[in-house]
C-alpha cells in the first residue's frame, strides 16, 4: 500500500469549532461506525451498486489499454469529440478534464492543445444548441462518445440520434461506424443493441456502478484518455484514497469527519451546503458533486441542499446573503494550495489605480487573502465552514478527490437514513414528459 505521505486532500474543521463540540462529534461515533459497517459488509441500502468501491483496485488493465489505444485514435482523426450524455454520464468527464485544461484550450490550435475540442451535447434539449453545435461541426473532422446505460434517456438519445446521422452523411456509414464510441450496458438496452448491431466500439458501465459514481468507469475515462490526462494515475491515487478513507476512525479520517460534520450541521437546522472554490476549474466539479449529493441523499423528505459558488465572482452576487442573510447554510471550501500560474502584478511608474502597494506580489497570493478573509467574514456572520486544501492539482491527487466524495456522500447518506444509491424521484419528471409526448413510459 503507498506511503502515507502520498496524501494529497486534507480537511480543516476550524471553521466548524464555534458551532460544533467535540461531546457532538463523540456522541455521532456509534452512527458513522454502523455506516462504515454497511459500505464494508455491503448490506446496506443500495448493497448492489456498491461496485464503485473497487473500481480503483480492480480496474481491468486490459480495457485500460483499449482506451487509451481508443484515446489514440481519437486524437489522430478528429479535431473535435463530441460526448454526448447527461448527469453522471458526462459531469464527472467534464469535471476532471476542465481541472487539467487550459480556461480557453477550446479556442486555442490543435499544434498547441495537443487534443480535439472536447464538447459535451446530450445534456439538455435545447434545439438552438444543437443546431448550433452541428453548424459548428460542418467543416470538421469529429468523433462521437454517447453514454447511456440503457440507450432511452431522451436529452442523449435525441442528439445521438442526430449527430449519428451527421457523421454517416458526412463519412458514410463505415466511415461513420469507426468514429462512434458507445459506452452502455454489457448485455442489453436500446443503445447495446445498435452498437452490437453497427459494430460500434463498446465499452462496458457495470451493472454495479450508478451514473454519478462512474466517473472512474470508461464512462469517464474514455474522455480523460482523449484529453492526455494520464487515467492510471487518477486511479492509483483514488486506490490510495479507498485505502485512506477505510479508517474506521473519526479522529484521523478527514472524509468521516466532512460526513459527520454534514450531518450534525443538518440536525442543526443548518440544511444547505455551499461547495465553494477560489479557480474557475472547478465549476464543473462543483455541478458533479451536487448532482453526487443531490441525488443521494434528496429523498424521504430528507437531504442537505447541495449547491455551488466560485469566489471571488459570486461574491460580488451571493455575498450579501451569505454574510447576512439567513443562518440556514454552510461553506465546504476546495482550496488548491499550489498555484501554477507564476503571474505577478506588474508595477506602474505612475500608481494611477492605487495598486503599487500589490506590485510583485503573485495574484495567486491576493486570491489566497480574498480566500482567508472570506472565510473569516463568513464564520463570524454565523456560517460554519470548511476547508478541503488539495495540495496540487494533478491526476493522483484529483483521484484522491473524487474518492473523498463518493465515499464521504454514501456515509453521509447512511447517517441520514436514505438509500444513497437510488434516485426513485428523477422518474415521475420523465413520465409526465412522455405522456406529454403522447408516448407510453
Amino acid at each position: 500500500m503507498p506511503n502515507i505521505h502520498l496524501q494529497g486532500i486534507h480537511l480543516n474543521i476550524d471553521g466548524i469549532k464555534d458551532f460544533i463540540t467535540d461531546d457532538e462529534m463523540k456522541s455521532m461515533e456509534k452512527e458513522v461506525f454502523k455506516a462504515h459497517d454497511k459500505l464494508a459488509n455491503k448490506n446496506g441500502k443500495g448493497k448492489d451498486m456498491l461496485g464503485w468501491m473497487d473500481l480503483p483496485s480492480n480496474r481491468d488493465e486490459d480495457e485500460i489499454l483499449r482506451i487509451k489505444e481508443c484515446a489514440k485514435r481519437i486524437r489522430n482523426q478528429s479535431d473535435v469529440f463530441v460526448v454526448i450524455g447527461i448527469g453522471g454520464s458526462y459531469l464527472g468527464a467534464r469535471a476532471i478534464i476542465d481541472l487539467f485544461s487550459d480556461n480557453f484550450s477550446n479556442l486555442v490550435s490543435y499544434s498547441k492543445r495537443k487534443h480535439p475540442q472536447i464538447i459535451f451535447a446530450g445534456n439538455n434539449l435545447s434545439g438552438k444548441y444543437l443546431r448550433n453545435l452541428i453548424e459548428y461541426l460542418e467543416d470538421k473532422d469529429f468523433s462521437i462518445n454517447v453514454i447511456s446505460k440503457s440507450g432511452k434517456t431522451l436529452e442523449p438519445a435525441v442528439a445521438f440520434r442526430t449527430l449519428r446521422l451527421v457523421l454517416e452523411q458526412k463519412y458514410g456509414v463505415r466511415g461513420a461506424s469507426d468514429r462512434i464510441y458507445v459506452t452502455t450496458d454489457k448485455e442489453k438496452g436500446i443503445l447495446h443493441d445498435i452498437a452490437v448491431k453497427n459494430e460500434y466500439e463498446t465499452f462496458v458501465i457495470p451493472d454495479n456502478v450508478g451514473g454519478r459514481y462512474s466517473v472512474l468507469t470508461p464512462v469517464g475515462l474514455l474522455p480523460m484518455a482523449v484529453a492526455n490526462i494520464e487515467i492510471e494515475d487518477v486511479l492509483d491515487g483514488a486506490q490510495f484514497a479507498s485505502y485512506l478513507y477505510n479508517e474506521k476512525s473519526i479522529e484521523t479520517n478527514d472524509c468521516y469527519i466532512y460526513a459527520l460534520v454534514r450531518n450534525i450541521l443538518y440536525r442543526k437546522g443548518i440544511d444547505i451546503e455551499l461547495l465553494a472554490s477560489y479557480e474557475p476549474s472547478f465549476k464543473y466539479f462543483i455541478e458533479w458533486y451536487k448532482q453526487l449529493f443531490g441525488e443521494s441523499e434528496g429523498k424521504d423528505g430528507k437531504g442537505i441542499f447541495p449547491a455551488g459558488v466560485n469566489f471571488t465572482t459570486d461574491l460580488h452576487s451571493m455575498g450579501q446573503l451569505i454574510q447576512d442573510g439567513r443562518r440556514n447554510m454552510f461553506e465546504t471550501v476546495i482550496n488548491v494550495v499550489k498555484d501554477r500560474s507564476f503571474i505577478t502584478l506588474p508595477e506602474l511608474e505612475e500608481d494611477e489605480d492605487l495598486l503599487n502597494y500589490l506590485a510583485g506580489e503573485d495574484i495567486d497570493y491576493i486570491n489566497k487573502q480574498a480566500f482567508m478573509g472570506t472565510v473569516e467574514a463568513h464564520v463570524e456572520g454565523g456560517v460554519p465552514n470548511m476547508i478541503l486544501n488539495i495540495d496540487d492539482i494533478n491526476e493522483y491527487n484529483v483521484g484522491q478527490l473524487i474518492v473523498f466524495f463518493e465515499k464521504a456522500c454514501a456515509i453521509s447518506g447512511y447517517i441520514l437514513g436514505v438509500n444513497p444509491f437510488n434516485q426513485p424521484g428523477v422518474e415521475n419528471y420523465k413520465t409526465n414528459m412522455m405522456k406529454l409526448l403522447r408516448k407510453e413510459k
